[in-house]
């Protein structure tokens, strides 16, 4: 009885192993550094010390695994089962990617912060924009958002969330986090404006579009190469694109001002 408890522990541990692996999040990172303003770039860099968002952007995934930050494992994600929408799935009561957000921009803008407070908020915020917009952290309940959904990749064992996570935007690109921004971020000024309106409810709500659409295509024992390569690759672009683009807009709000 006690191996199963532990087991079922770490099989929930290891849906918060981190939204798109450390690149992903530091492809996010870096397309918002490049469209802060001016000023919104110098308050920044102030609060982090003199390092740039990047240098923060796996910075969650590592502390929700410490005593002192594990009140945010849960904050990484939020589960829609199927049948379920976001207003009739079931609240997570230690919270979720969505809540964790709302809240933490609510207390940036209203400032008024101890500094190390304000660090760490915009610390779990630059990460927490990029693990809203991997479709796998919006994924079902019943299966730990992929974690149990059993699959191959070419001839490895795996599983959904971390072919979603790591193995596929891996295998689409092998660029640098600054390539990455060099190659996908050319979109004129009119249409980028367009990806940064809304809330990040609505975000959320097309992540989850796309991850059902993901659970569609990809039932269990599914046998993953080329052609899914092929034709997730320009998703995995375009969702990189998008967190980094709407986190940039997040952070310009809150400190273009100041």
């Amino acid at each position: 009885m006690k191996r199963l408890l532990l087991l079922l522990l770490c099989l929930v541990l290891l849906q918060n192993a981190g939204a798109w692996g450390q690149k992903g999040h530091d492809v996010v990172a870096y397309i918002a550094e490049c469209h802060l303003t001016p000023r919104a770039a110098r308050n920044i860099d102030k609060v982090l010390g003199g390092h740039s968002p990047v240098y923060y952007a796996n910075w969650l995934d590592n502390a929700s695994h410490t005593p002192e930050y594990a009140f945010t494992k849960t904050w990484h994600y939020l589960n829609i089962d199927q049948g379920q929408s976001l207003d009739t799935a079931p609240a997570n009561p230690a919270g979720n990617v969505l809540q964790a957000i709302e809240s933490i921009v609510v207390r940036l803008k209203d400032g008024g912060l101890p500094p190390e407070e304000e660090a760490l908020n915009l610390k779990m915020l630059i990460h927490l924009v990029g693990d809203l917009h991997c479709p796998l952290h919006t994924g079902h309940l019943s299966d730990l958002g992929g974690n149990r959904v059993p699959v191959l990749f070419f001839s490895k064992a795996t599983n959904l969330h971390s072919v979603w996570d790591t193995d596929l935007p891996e295998a689409a690109h092998r660029w640098s986090y600054t390539e990455w921004q060099q190659q996908v971020d050319r979109l004129p000024a009119c249409d980028a404006a367009a990806i940064q309106s809304g809330t990040p409810r609505d975000w959320l709500l097309e992540t989850h579009d796309i991850c059902k659409e993901i659970y569609t295509a990809t039932p269990e024992g599914s046998k993953i190469s080329y052609d899914y390569i092929a034709r997730y690759t320009p998703l995995i672009e375009q969702q990189f694109l998008r967190g980094g683009l709407r986190l940039a807009r997040l952070l310009n709000e809150i400190y273009s001002g100041k």
